[in-house]
């Protein structure tokens, strides 16, 4: 059997493996956020470690004799985000999140201070990015960042206390902002202008490696060998990758979660910062991903559901009962409402509903959100393929895939067939399983192999003009509001 672990930025989700690449059982448990001041999002540490205890008693409880049976377990996590220990490990303040973008200003320093950071991170700085982070920390929180021994990444938090290692694996280092991506180590240039050493950062392996073995405390709290080891894992996208079996040249998908991504593997390392495009290491050895992303997706579903009160799956059906007119006529929506990534990397940018009327109900308004959500994938896959990439097809990950409407909207938005898989919610959870298989000595060409395809949604021609419209307006929008915010800004 093998266990993974999915530190979700909503939830944690535990999956369990058997060998013949059968899931046995699931479990989630909610997180919260904290947002203290406004372009802030921050969680307690501590409250991970509280819910995967919780987890773990929970999944063995589910799991029942097979528990037992645990050989390695694999972590998946959000990136990005700031774990700071001191000399003693104690977490010396909350967790700065992925779509926190308060170091703006520290971007832009940044960039000075290390003129060919693109060259070497493959990567724009932006806010989300660990790095800046620490930079605002250094100006804004000086005793903090004195006091700093370690930092870590919050899937490699978790593992500290599974196992005493601070460790790290490549896919979810590359999001640090101070990894060269294209040798795979810590780049001492880019860690100097950030007023730190390789003493602060953890040791570095792959993500289909062992990373150790299970603390013995910490086996016997969960009942579990001491044996079990602990693989190096991926940051969330590339585990989703290696659980849909993206793990080939051009393989891609789609991950409409909190936030949305657009994931393309690549046998060498291929930058494209100039449109915000993300280039990392992928889970898994000698391959690396471009990437798109839009910091709020199925986020802004959620918050529209909680703002008018309404299941997210009631809202859904009525969507898909809306008419072509409807539809065609509805407002248009910006889905920024934590600023955006790629391809504006504009920490600023806000959300939009533009041409409101009388006849706006809450489906038309619903569809207009989940079409936004749709045109900043767009806006992605745009991107990628101007940098020269060529996407053949997508598969559909994250609890977006659920919703059979937005896989065909997606179709017909980008032009191309979407595949939906069974299980395809389970993404990061499932991948974390399989680097754990990985980790105890499987083949990879057995393990990371694409689930049972569910579904295929083809394109119509009928809906791309009424579509293609509707994203120039989306496109003009982004620039009209953008303008706005300078004029108020004078």
């Amino acid at each position: 059997m093998y266990l993974g672990l999915d530190y979700g930025t909503s939830e944690i989700k535990a999956l369990l493996l058997d060998k013949n690449a059968n899931i046995v059982c699931t479990h989630g448990l909610p997180l919260s956020i904290q947002r203290p001041h406004p372009q802030w999002s921050e969680q307690s540490a501590a409250e991970w470690w509280q819910v995967t205890n919780g987890l773990m008693a929970k999944m063995r409880e589910k799991a029942g004799d097979a528990w037992y049976a645990v050989k390695a377990v694999g972590l998946s996590g959000q990136m990005h985000g700031a774990v700071l220990l001191g000399e003693d490990n104690q977490v010396l303040r909350p967790v700065i999140l992925w779509n926190d973008t308060r170091s703006a200003e520290e971007c832009a320093e940044l960039e000075s201070a290390v003129p060919d950071l693109h060259d070497i991170t493959g990567n724009l700085a932006m806010p989300g990015f660990t790095a800046p982070k620490l930079l605002w920390v250094k100006k804004h929180e000086p005793e903090i960042f004195v006091q700093t021994a370690s930092v870590l990444l919050p899937k490699d938090y978790i593992r500290f206390l599974m196992t005493g290692k601070k460790i790290s694996e490549m896919s979810d280092a590359a999001g640090m902002l101070w990894l060269d991506v294209a040798k795979r180590d810590w780049s001492d240039k880019v860690l100097a202008a950030t007023g730190l050493t390789r003493e602060h950062m953890p040791a570095l392996i792959e993500g289909s490696e062992s990373s150790g073995a299970l603390l013995p405390e910490i086996a016997e709290k969960w009942g579990l060998s001491v044996e079990v080891v602990v693989a190096g894992g991926g940051g969330d996208n590339a585990a989703s990758a290696v659980g849909v079996g993206a793990v080939n040249p051009g393989d891609a998908f789609i991950s409409l979660g909190t936030s949305g991504v657009v994931f393309v593997v690549n046998e060498a390392y291929h930058p494209a910062p100039k449109d915000a495009v993300h280039c990392f290491c992928h889970a898994l050895p000698n391959r690396w991903h471009q990437m798109s992303v839009m910091l709020s997706a199925a986020a802004c579903l959620s918050w529209y559901c909680e703002l008018i009160g309404v299941r997210e799956a009631d809202l859904l059906v009525e969507i898909a009962s809306l008419s072509a007119e409807q539809k065609a006529n509805a407002p248009v929506f910006l889905p920024y409402l934590s600023g955006e990534r790629t391809p504006h990397n504009d920490p600023f940018a806000s959300g939009v509903f533009h041409g409101i009327r009388h006849s706006s109900d809450r489906a038309v308004m619903g569809y207009a959100v989940i079409e936004g959500v749709g045109f900043g994938i767009a806006d992605g896959v745009r991107v990628l393929q101007e940098s020269g990439t060529h996407i053949k097809q997508c598969s559909l990950l994250g609890g977006g895939a659920r919703s059979l409407f937005w896989a065909k909207l997606l179709a017909d938005t980008l032009q191309l067939p979407i595949i939906t898989h069974k299980g395809g919610e389970t993404g990061g959870a499932l991948g974390a399983a399989r680097l754990a298989a990985l980790a105890a000595g499987a083949d990879e060409k057995e393990v990371c192999t694409k689930p049972e395809i569910e579904q295929v949604f083809e394109s119509e021609a009928a809906n791309a003009d009424y579509l293609a419209r509707r994203y120039a307006l989306f496109r003009a929008l982004y620039q009209q509001e953008k303008a706005f915010r300078q004029v108020q800004a004078v």
